[in-house]
C-alpha cells in the first residue's frame, strides 16, 4: 500500500519535473553554449565570460528568487480553488519583478567597474566589462518571463516554459554562429557577438510566453490576467515576504561561488577558465534537478493549501528519491568523464588539468546539490524561505569559503582548495534542509490529522 503510494506520486512528480528539468536545462545551456563556443575564441575570453558573472549571475539570480514567491501562492491558490487569488499573484508579480529589473540593472550598470579593483588579470577585465554591459539588460527580459513561467507552473502547467526555451536556445545557438564568428554578411564579433545573442534570444523568451499565455485556451477562465491597476498593499507584501528571502538564498549560495571565482583569478587565467568549465558543467546538472525541486514547491504547496500533511511529506520524500538517483548518475558523469569533457570547452592542455580535479569535486557534491535545492523547494512550497536562508548563509559564508581560502591559499592546495571549500558548504547546507523541512512537515502533518 505505502509502495503504490509512492509509485503514484513519483509518476505525478515526473510529470511536473521533467518539463522543468528541459526548461531549466535549456535555460542554463544558453550559458554553456556561449562558453563553448567563446572558448574557441580562447581562454582569456572563456576567463571573460567567468569573471563577468561574478556581477551579472548574482543579481540575475536574486531577481528569479524573488520571482518564485509566485509559484507557491498560485499552488496554495489551486489547492484552496481560488482563480481570482491566482490572478491577483501574477499581476502583482509582474509589477514586482520589472521594478526589481531595473533596479538591477542599475545596480551592475553601477558596479561593473569594480572588476577593475578586485586583482583579476588585465586582459581579462577589459574583455569582461564591454561584455557585462551588454548582457546586463537581458534581466528584464528574463525577470518578465519567469512571472508568467512561475504562475504557469504554479498551475501545474510546466510544459509552457520548457518549450519556450528549447526554442529560445535555438535562437541563441544560430545567433552566436552568425555574430561571434561572421555569418550571413555579419562582421565576426567575438566575446561581445555572444552577448548580443543573449540579449536578443531572452527577449524572444520573454514575447514568446506572453504570446503563448495570452492565446491559450488554459487561461481562458482567467480574467484580467494582463490587466494593470488595483493592486493590493498586502498582496505586494506577502509576496516580498516570501520573495525576497528566497531572492536571499541566491545571492547567498551564488555569490560564494562568484567569490570562489574571484580567488580563483588571483590564482590566473587557467585557473580562472577552468572554474568556468565546472561550473559550466555542475549548473547543468543543478538546473536539471531544479526541476525537481519546482516540483516539490507546486506538489508541497498545493497539499499545504489543502492541508494534507500525509499526501506533503510523501511527495516531498519521493521528490528526493528522484534528485539523489539522477545526481548519482551526474557524479559518475564527473568523475568519470574528468579528463574528456574540458576538451569540449578548451584545447589549451593548462586549464584542463586544472579543471580536471575540480570535476572530481563536482562528482562528489552532487548528492549534496540534489538534497539540498530539492529540500529548498519543498520548503518554498510551505512558504518558509527566511530560515534556509540563514542556513545556506552560515554554511558558505561562515564555514564554507573561509575554509576554501585558507585550503587554497594557506594550505597550498590551490583551485582544488577553494572547491574542497565549496563542497563542505554544499554538505552542510543540504544537512540543514532536510531537517527543517522534516520538523516542519511533521507538524503540519500532526495539525492537518487533529
Amino acid at each position: 500500500m505505502i509502495r503504490t503510494r509512492y509509485m503514484d506520486h513519483i509518476k505525478a512528480n515526473w510529470h511536473l519535473a521533467y518539463p522543468v528539468m528541459l526548461s531549466q536545462l535549456g535555460h542554463v545551456m544558453m550559458g554553456v553554449t556561449d562558453s563553448i563556443m567563446v572558448g574557441h575564441i580562447g581562454s582569456t575570453s572563456l576567463a571573460a565570460v567567468s569573471l563577468s558573472n561574478v556581477i551579472f549571475n548574482v543579481l540575475l539570480l536574486f531577481g528569479i528568487g524573488v520571482s518564485y514567491a509566485i509559484t507557491p501562492l498560485v499552488a496554495e491558490a489551486v489547492g484552496s480553488n481560488n482563480n481570482n487569488h491566482k490572478v491577483h499573484i501574477v499581476r502583482h508579480g509582474l509589477i514586482i519583478n520589472l521594478t526589481n529589473g531595473i533596479i538591477l540593472v542599475g545596480l551592475v550598470t553601477l558596479g561593473k567597474n569594480l572588476l577593475f579593483k578586485i586583482g583579476q588579470p588585465e586582459e581579462v577585465v577589459s574583455q569582461a566589462i564591454p561584455f557585462l554591459s551588454i548582457i546586463t539588460y537581458s534581466i528584464i527580459p528574463v525577470l518578465i518571463f519567469q512571472t508568467y513561467r512561475q504562475f504557469a507552473e504554479g498551475m501545474s502547467f510546466t510544459r509552457i516554459a520548457m518549450i519556450v526555451m528549447l526554442v529560445s536556445n535555438v535562437v541563441n545557438i544560430l545567433l552566436n554562429y552568425v555574430l561571434i564568428f561572421g555569418h550571413a554578411g555579419f562582421p565576426a564579433m567575438g566575446l561581445l557577438g555572444a552577448a548580443w545573442a543573449t540579449l536578443a534570444s531572452r527577449i524572444f523568451m520573454a514575447a514568446f510566453i506572453i504570446l503563448y499565455i495570452y492565446y491559450s485556451s488554459k487561461f481562458k477562465d482567467l480574467n484580467g490576467l494582463f490587466a494593470f491597476g488595483q493592486y493590493s498593499k498586502k498582496i505586494f507584501a506577502k509576496m516580498l515576504h516570501i520573495g525576497i528571502p528566497a531572492g536571499m538564498q541566491f545571492i547567498f549560495e551564488v555569490l560564494a561561488f562568484d567569490i570562489s571565482a574571484v580567488m580563483m583569478g588571483w590564482l590566473g587565467t587557467q585557473a580562472l577558465a577552468a572554474h568556468q568549465i565546472a561550473i559550466n558543467m555542475a549548473t547543468i546538472s543543478y538546473m536539471m534537478t531544479s526541476g525537481l525541486a519546482a516540483a516539490a514547491t507546486i506538489r508541497v504547496g498545493y497539499f499545504f493549501g489543502k492541508q494534507d500533511g500525509t499526501n506533503l511529506r510523501v511527495s516531498a520524500f519521493s521528490l528526493l528519491g528522484m534528485a539523489i538517483s539522477l545526481m548519482s548518475v551526474w557524479a559518475f558523469i564527473f568523475i568519470l568523464g574528468k579528463n574528456i569533457l574540458p576538451g569540449f570547452y578548451i584545447s589549451d592542455p593548462e586549464v584542463i588539468a586544472i579543471a580536471t580535479p575540480l570535476l572530481v569535486i563536482a562528482g562528489i557534491f552532487q548528492l549534496s546539490d540534489g538534497v539540498q535545492v530539492v529540500c529548498a523547494g519543498a520548503l518554498r512550497g510551505l512558504q518558509d524561505v527566511k530560515i534556509p536562508s540563514a542556513f545556506i548563509f552560515i554554511a558558505y559564508w561562515i564555514i564554507g569559503l573561509p575554509l576554501g581560502y585558507w585550503l587554497g591559499f594557506k594550505g597550498g592546495l590551490g583551485a582544488t582548495g577553494i572547491w574542497m571549500g565549496l563542497l563542505v558548504g554544499l554538505t552542510l547546507t543540504a544537512t540543514a534542509m532536510f531537517f527543517r523541512f522534516n520538523l516542519l512537515s511533521k507538524q503540519i502533518r500532526r495539525t492537518s490529522a487533529e
